[in-house]
């Protein structure tokens, strides 16, 4: 739902990375340093019960784990590899901060509801993130969706600050949009898959038919690599 703002994203971000283009620091090294100053930002503070302060520093880091697209485009670095990185961090982040949320819901807020719906909210954000790479990489149209991964932050993140400021009941509130909007939002791109696929299926037929052993080599190929053009890293976390 927030693509629209990538472009808008990329420019502000474009003066740090020529300025990070100037110096040794690669992508990869922004991915990795992303991910792990916002994994211990979260498992650090959120079970202690600084949920803002948390919420500042996870902030932070997904602003630093932004510049990595940005970087990768001005050095020229752009790959498969740093793709696939910069997703598989993602992956890692994510579950640092509902995991500390949970954390927090039974150490702290002696909720074992809400920190079952966080723990929820981890499974079923990785679902959606899941559908959209396996359905790309079977050449299947998936780019849909009402809760990609800058949505799922949003929603997560502004709700624990504003708790961590005293805000009765938004956090709560916020946890079980977030489980609704990830259910809907990965059946949706189940739906998008299959009709994909149904669109595919005459043309899968008819090229099974005619090239034979050749044809499926191509196609385990293509599944294999993810397709015949592989996502890149983009400005802003998607998923």
């Amino acid at each position: 739902m927030l693509k629209v703002l990538r472009p808008a994203i990329a420019r502000v971000l474009t003066p740090a990375g020529q300025l990070l283009a100037r110096t040794p620091v690669t992508p990869n090294a922004l991915t990795i340093i992303g991910t792990i100053g916002m994994s211990a930002g979260a498992l650090a503070l959120f079970p202690t019960g600084h949920l803002f302060a948390g919420v500042m520093v996870c902030t932070g880091f997904v602003l630093t784990d932004m510049l990595d697209g940005t970087l990768a485009r001005i050095k020229g670095t752009s790959g498969r590899f740093g793709a696939f990185l910069d997703s598989t961090m993602d992956r890692i982040a994510d579950a640092a901060v509902f995991a500390g949320l949970a954390a927090w819901f039974v150490l702290r807020g002696n909720d074992k509801v809400l920190a079952g719906v966080a723990l929820f909210c981890l499974v079923s954000g990785a679902l959606v993130s899941y559908a959209k790479a396996r359905a790309e990489s079977l050449g299947l149209k998936c780019d849909v969706g009402f809760a990609e991964r800058t949505e799922r932050l949003l929603i997560a993140l502004v709700p624990t600050g504003l708790a961590g400021l005293g805000v009765p009941y938004v956090l709560p509130i916020g946890l079980w949009v977030l489980a609704a909007a990830s259910v809907v939002t990965f059946g949706q791109r189940v739906v998008a898959a299959r009709r994909s696929a149904a669109r595919n299926a005459p043309a899968d037929r008819s090229a099974g038919s005619d090239a034979g052993p050749a044809g499926w080599a191509a196609g385990v190929s293509r599944a294999a690599t993810g397709g015949p053009a592989a996502d890149q890293r983009d400005a802003a976390p998607g998923g």
